[in-house]
């Protein structure tokens, strides 16, 4: 890589890792995880940087959305979760947000990975309609339409007690 592409690349990761990282998480739930599908998307991003250095996120979103697809398709994907030690100390009584939070994750992993995608992106990331057809290569009106079936989707699984606000 030439050394201004380089520069420009490592700018941009120091940049913009914090929101990136934090996408990944919602993509995966794993911090580890999160970890390794970002490292994996700018590995991919670093051979293609002279190609697309003006809009490096963009690409960098699309590629993560692509990784995570292709894990959620691997069978041997997200069996197994290691915890690290049960805490020793008790904690102030959340059960309703537990449950809500379990009950929401659990329905978001049976939807659909584009209808998944574009509710993290549009909820999540908080980003508008417009970006969010950008980063996934399709129109608005189809953000627009699986937003809106995604949504119904859920409020048939959960039930109308989970708000859109329980999304972000």
């Amino acid at each position: 890589m030439h050394p201004d592409h380089q520069r420009a690349f490592t700018e941009f990761v120091a940049s913009r890792s914090d929101s990136l990282i934090r996408l990944a998480y919602v993509l995966t739930g794993d911090q580890h995880s999160a970890e390794d599908l970002l490292q994996t998307a700018l590995a991919k991003t670093a051979g293609h940087w002279r190609r697309i250095r003006d809009s490096p996120e963009a690409y960098v979103r699309r590629v993560m959305y692509h990784e995570q697809v292709g894990r959620w398709r691997s069978a041997r994907w997200g069996r197994e979760r290691v915890l690290r030690t049960p805490p020793d100390q008790g904690v102030d009584d959340r059960t309703s947000e537990v449950e809500t939070r379990v009950t929401l994750a659990e329905a978001l992993r049976v939807l659909p990975a584009r209808k998944r995608a574009v509710l993290v992106l549009r909820y999540y990331e908080d980003l508008s309609e417009s970006e969010v057809a950008r980063i996934m290569g399709c129109s608005v009106g189809t953000v627009r339409s699986q937003t809106h079936q995604a949504i119904t989707r859920l409020r048939r699984l959960v039930g109308e007690r989970v708000s859109l606000e329980d999304l972000r």
